[in-house]
């Protein structure tokens, strides 16, 4: 991922941390459970986002991934409002349809599995 032109700059806010980390740990939850075969960490370095992505997905899992970090990072609302509740919706079709996919599958999953935190990604 390169840093284009009107994307921000400097390090991450908290709230910028925390939507990304759960972003990643959305889509590797989605990953292991849909699919198999070889796996690789995202390996992000640039914008301070060495850390964020450290469990390893499957390609297209980390396409997704690195597409959705994009957006996220390049969102020109302050304060950001949660995807769901957005006016503009950045994401191109297809990735809007995968990416509800994603969180729909990985919140339940996750909540099921004693994650009552993430109740609040989940409704909000």
């Amino acid at each position: 991922m390169a840093l284009a032109e009107g994307e921000k700059t400097g390090t991450l806010t908290p709230k910028e941390r925390k939507d990304l980390k759960v972003l990643a740990l959305f889509v590797a939850v989605y990953c292991r459970e849909h699919h198999r075969g070889e796996k690789a960490p995202l390996g992000v370095t640039e914008h301070d986002l060495e850390g964020l992505a450290p469990r390893a997905v499957c390609g297209e899992c980390r396409d997704i991934l690195a597409y959705a970090f994009e957006k996220r990072l390049r969102c020109p609302l302050e304060p950001k409002p949660v995807c769901k509740h957005c006016h503009i919706h950045c994401y191109r079709a297809g990735h809007r349809e995968k990416v509800r996919e994603i969180m729909r599958f990985s919140g339940r999953h996750l909540i099921l599995r004693g994650r009552l935190d993430l109740l609040w990604h989940y409704f909000f």
